[in-house]
């Protein structure tokens, strides 16, 4: 990296007497400069801290440029942690690699036994929601809101080069290939930088609007299993989130595909980096989540939730990117898959939830207060969004979302928070089910739903009379372990499921399935199906938090005399 420059723009109100930069460890830097005079008053390598004061403020509303080199050289081998991000064949590092403007906490100790042993006091992992300081930033960039993005970056030869924005020119120099990209409007200050021996796979997808979106996937040339399908994925998710949420705000988008020494996907603007591992050589079993589809459809999500729609850097920050990433992902799967099939995904993401909170080692919040706690935005996050949609309605939910998207898309400082995202679901939520809103978003609310006996008798005109007892509990945890019981008094499914053969293969149909009041703790039902039953359940799908997921359905067994 030579001669690397950004322009600094200053949004405070009142002069700016020095400027902080936060340096990668990792990195070498040298020739950091500004446009205009200034003197170092502190130095500390150590820590990649450096404060340089300039000579002459800069006011309100000025600019100058900074121009610095660096280079990343590693020497040898380390026991441990070795950093893969710059290879010989899959390069992909990110932003980090470049100077960070400010004093910036994310890197301060959060860990409470160090903070303790050092004597620190302990360390919130967010700010409130109700912080109207921590509002004016995102999580994403402290440094920075919404950006113009230009670069030049040269590679091998024989290497294709890519970052944000969209190829104005390349060309070869003096044994380097270089390409030169330029994005058409402002993005967020979160970009990457890949290069490899790359294929690449093209097609169009025709927006509403009549542009035609340009698909690439740069693959590494056998890796072909999974291009068919990440494809499908990324039409059919453009399709549902321009129709439901907003219109895409690029040209193109364009998955690469990086080694296998790291394994999730990331959304920078109009560019998913991809790992090897979890998309291009994944193994799919018809009979499992067809994860390359479900990633591929989660990252595109992204560029509506984060790169439209950016939170303020205060608690619920992920519910805004994540969870609704993974409502948009849930929703393309379930138009492609159908909902019977979107039942084992919702367990898994239970279980991961309820397996995550076990480990929680602080707090746990309500979901529209998580403070960067994976088990709550991401597996809690898809099965109460989930349940939301199914509760309230798509169309209404994603009419309400489409309403929010068009109020804070692309905003400047301050930025919203789920309390303004509530706030638009409530107005579509009926009155008898604004309980679902508290329960699922704004408390911890658990269930012991189960099935405590099931049977059936054949009558005489061949159908089906069976009758079933259940039990309901409801309670609320404080985030620390103690749980209260309250009064259940919820609308819950309640299915009876017999099988038939489908396309040579057994599969659970539906033969009676319908919300119901409970409003005690133990209830009895009694239906007449058309098919011999097999299954009876309350909440069978998983849509609440149940403590114990797997005790929610029981197999019917013939009545005897």
């Amino acid at each position: 990296m030579r001669g690397e420059s950004a322009l600094l723009k200053t949004s405070q109100t009142r002069p700016l007497d020095s400027i902080h930069l936060l340096l990668n460890s990792d990195v070498e830097y040298q020739n950091i400069n500004f446009s205009q005079s200034f003197d170092q008053a502190l130095i500390d390598d150590g820590y990649g801290y450096h404060i340089y004061q300039l000579k002459q403020p800069l006011q309100p509303g000025d600019s100058l440029s900074l121009t610095f080199e660096a280079a990343y050289s590693p020497t040898g081998f380390t026991n441990t942690g070795s950093n893969t991000d710059i290879v010989e064949n899959g390069t992909f590092f990110n932003h980090f690699y470049f100077p960070m403007i400010g004093y910036n906490d994310i890197f301060e100790l959060r860990d409470v036994d160090i903070r303790k042993k050092y004597g620190l006091e302990e360390r919130k992992r967010f700010p409130s929601i109700d912080d109207t300081v921590a509002v004016y930033n995102t999580l994403i960039a402290q440094d920075a809101d919404w950006i113009d993005f230009e670069a030049t970056v040269s590679t091998t030869p024989d290497q294709i080069a890519i970052v944000p924005g969209y190829l104005q020119k390349e060309w070869e120099e003096n044994g380097r290939k270089y390409f030169h990209y330029k994005m058409d409007s402002k993005m967020l200050k979160f970009y990457s930088i890949v290069s490899a021996r790359y294929k690449v796979e093209k097609d169009v997808w025709k927006a509403p609007d009549g542009r035609d979106i340009n698909l690439e996937i740069y693959y590494h040339g056998p890796h072909t299993y999974n291009i068919d399908r990440m494809m499908d994925a990324m039409k059919k998710s453009l399709a549902y989130f321009t129709e439901n949420f907003s219109p895409y705000q690029h040209q193109q988008v364009r998955i690469l595909e990086f080694p296998r020494y790291a394994s999730f996907a990331q959304s920078f603007a109009n560019t998913i980096p991809y790992s090897e591992e979890v998309g291009f050589i994944a193994d799919v079993d018809e009979d499992d989540v067809d994860y390359p589809f479900y990633i591929t459809a989660h990252e595109l999500a992204h560029q509506w939730w984060a790169h439209q729609v950016i939170g303020g850097n205060v608690q619920g920050f992920q519910f805004l990117s994540e969870t609704m990433s993974q409502y948009g992902a849930l929703m393309v799967m379930e138009k492609e898959f159908g909902p019977e099939n979107i039942k084992k995904y919702l367990k898994y993401e239970m279980n991961q939830y309820l397996r995550g909170r076990t480990a929680e080692r602080v707090e746990e919040l309500p979901a529209l207060l998580s403070e960067n706690q994976l088990y709550i935005h991401y597996n809690k996050g898809s099965v109460i969004m989930y349940a939301l949609k199914d509760y309230i309605g798509e169309d209404s939910l994603n009419a309400a979302l489409r309403r929010y998207i068009d109020a804070v898309a692309f905003q400047e400082a301050p930025y919203t928070t789920t309390k303004e995202w509530l706030s638009y679901v409530q107005e579509v939520t009926p009155d008898s089910l604004k309980y679902i809103l508290t329960d699922m978003f704004e408390t911890i609310t658990l269930f012991d739903n189960k099935v405590t006996e099931a049977t059936y008798e054949k009558l005489d005109d061949d159908t089906y009379k069976v009758a079933f007892k259940v039990e309901a509990n409801k309670l609320r945890d404080d985030g620390h372990g103690e749980e209260t019981e309250i009064r259940i008094n919820d609308y819950i499914d309640i299915g009876i499921f017999g099988r038939e053969k489908v396309d040579g293969k057994w599969k659970d149909i539906p033969l009676y399935f319908q919300k119901h009041k409970i409003d005690k703790k133990e209830m009895e039902f009694e239906f007449t199906v058309n098919s011999q039953p097999r299954e009876v359940g309350i909440d069978p799908y998983n849509k609440l938090i149940d403590r114990k997921p797997d005790d929610n359905t029981k197999r019917v067994t013939r009545k005897t005399e």
